[in-house]
């Protein structure tokens, strides 16, 4: 019997590592995941936002493209906010997307989707074969495609398209592999940066997630030092561009101008390595910089680099380029800038003072291992987490870049899969937590050793915070949803924590062995609100 367009497309996803895929099958997809080949690993997960959540975190762990399958138009409407965090977050994917019969689609029958511009833009690539025999080629492209875009690349396959006949691989559309030679630095642009450095009297460096390996970390720790410069990180990353524990870590700028302008202000000369400038949140009048100071930007990421409000702009690999940089500017013998100031260690709560989220982060943070992948989806209390749990190596400190919730949970599970001898900890807000809270189950099904902590205020705190900024009164209730109770219905271990005797007892011990958990934990922590909230 001829090979089919399904064995072609499996023979495709081995020679590129894609063999593990992440679904919640449809119809649509019944004939290619029957009886699927003992080498390809299904991971079903119970809602499509955890799907495509999963595998980014796989493939963040990975650092390399991850497989999602979803179901026509209801499977790819309910990832697109998982799709576009993604995007944002610089994650390549490859996504399948089942289409209905092609034979009748013209007349279209349920469950046909509309699918080619379902997810906007944020898709790097989308294609929809001409012919069936294309899918092999067309999976091969979007798997280069994603590498290339660094985000999630779909190909939309009519579910009769399995079982046609194949073509010959070598008469397929796609290389079977693309090397990617590291960009040389032009000697011009390094010495036009090196006069401005040069020429400055006091830089600084921000650091944001294009630096996201070790080799650009170990570059930009190379040039501060020889600046003797601080390092910012930018704000709302979606992963740390510096060791957030070195000397020179100035701490998280502002998502404001003011409070922007007020830690720049001293600097001649602020560069922003694989960060555009600057990244904001709620809009303040007036500049991001104060008059005379040079702002420069240095990514790789053509449309950060083609945003930002900058003197000059340099399209290149940020970690090569301060690399070439640090070796091209003299070295400063000026005093470094004083150290990044922690808060202390809140005291423990007395007689029946409720705990507050610095009581949780401090405590897992005195335990935490160095290696720790921390993920953040608390909005509420982001900003005493950056400033009490350091990222100490890449990976570090992970967060939805584009604001999306739902991203913690799936993409803790599935980085967990992808690096099990990292300890892994999410911290996850209550309200935060319900977006993809049937992610549970799968890293309850797959031993996924993660710990999720579950920030429990019993509401929006974020929006009830925002809303009192804004002079008004919140319309919406608080709401009591018993966290732990739904994770022990998913089949994830649970407990709940409300005093500060439980939270140490129960941290002691579980966070020691998180490297070597084979199951997951929830621990839902009763938490005060915070009265206030500056992003």
């Amino acid at each position: 019997m001829p090979p089919t367009v399904r064995d072609a497309a499996f023979d495709v996803l081995r020679g590129h590592g894609l063999t593990t895929l992440f679904a919640n099958p449809g119809s649509t997809e019944i004939e290619l995941l029957s009886d699927l080949p003992g080498d390809l690993r299904f991971v079903l997960g119970l809602h499509e936002s955890s799907v495509v959540g999963m595998a980014t975190g796989f493939a963040l762990g990975r650092r390399e493209p991850a497989l999602a399958i979803l179901h026509t138009t209801p499977g790819l409407g309910n990832a697109v906010s998982a799709i576009a965090t993604a995007r944002v977050n610089r994650v390549p994917l490859v996504v399948l997307v089942g289409q209905q019969d092609r034979r009748h689609i013209a007349s279209e029958p349920f469950l046909t989707g509309r699918l080619q511009g379902l997810a906007g833009d944020y898709p790097v690539w989308v294609d929809q074969p001409l012919q069936a025999q294309s899918v092999p080629a067309s999976i091969a492209r979007a798997y280069h495609e994603a590498v290339t875009g660094r985000g999630p690349a779909l190909v939309i396959v009519p579910m009769d398209d399995w079982a046609a006949e194949a073509t010959p691989a070598e008469e397929q559309a796609a290389p079977r592999q693309v090397l990617r030679a590291a960009r040389a630095v032009d000697p011009a642009v390094v010495a036009e940066l090196a006069e401005l450095v040069e020429r400055s009297s006091l830089p600084a460096l921000v650091a944001g997630a294009g630096i996201d390996d070790a080799d650009a970390w170990a570059a930009v720790v190379a040039l501060a030092e020889r600046l003797s410069c601080p390092v910012w990180q930018e704000s709302f990353s979606g992963r740390a561009g510096f060791p957030q524990d070195h000397r020179l870590f100035a701490g998280h700028l502002g998502a404001d101008r003011p409070r922007l302008r007020q830690a720049l202000e001293p600097h001649d000369l602020v560069i922003a390595v694989g960060a555009p400038a600057f990244r904001q949140y709620a809009f303040s009048p007036g500049p991001f910089v104060e008059p005379g100071t040079t702002v420069v930007v240095v990514s790789q990421d053509a449309a950060e680099v083609h945003r930002s409000t900058a003197d000059l702009a340099v399209l290149a690999p940020p970690g090569a380029m301060c690399s070439a940089l640090a070796g091209a500017v003299a070295v400063r013998q000026t005093a470094p800038p004083e150290p990044f100031e922690r808060p202390e260690t809140p005291e423990p709560p007395g007689p029946g003072a409720p705990l507050r989220a610095g009581h949780v982060f401090a405590a897992v943070a005195d335990r935490l291992a160095d290696d720790a992948i921390v993920f953040e989806e608390s909005p509420s209390n982001r900003p005493e987490l950056l400033v009490r749990l350091p990222a100490r190596q890449p990976l570090g400190m992970l967060s939805p870049a584009m604001g999306g919730l739902g991203f913690a949970l799936p993409a803790a599970t599935g980085i967990r899969m992808a690096c099990p001898d990292r300890p892994v900890v999410a911290f996850v807000g209550d309200g935060s937590s319900l977006y993809s809270i049937q992610s549970l189950w799968s890293a309850a099904h797959y031993g996924a050793g993660a710990l999720f902590v579950i920030l429990s205020n019993g509401g929006y705190a974020v929006m009830d915070r925002l809303s009192e900024q804004h002079g008004g009164t919140a319309p919406w209730p608080a709401f009591g949803v018993d966290v732990a109770g739904l994770a022990r219905a998913f089949g994830c271990p649970a407990r709940t924590l409300a005093t500060h005797d439980e939270l140490i007892a129960t941290l002691d011990e579980v966070v020691p062995a998180l490297a070597g958990r084979s199951e997951p934990l929830l621990l839902e922590v009763v938490i005060q609100p915070d009265e206030t909230f500056a992003p």
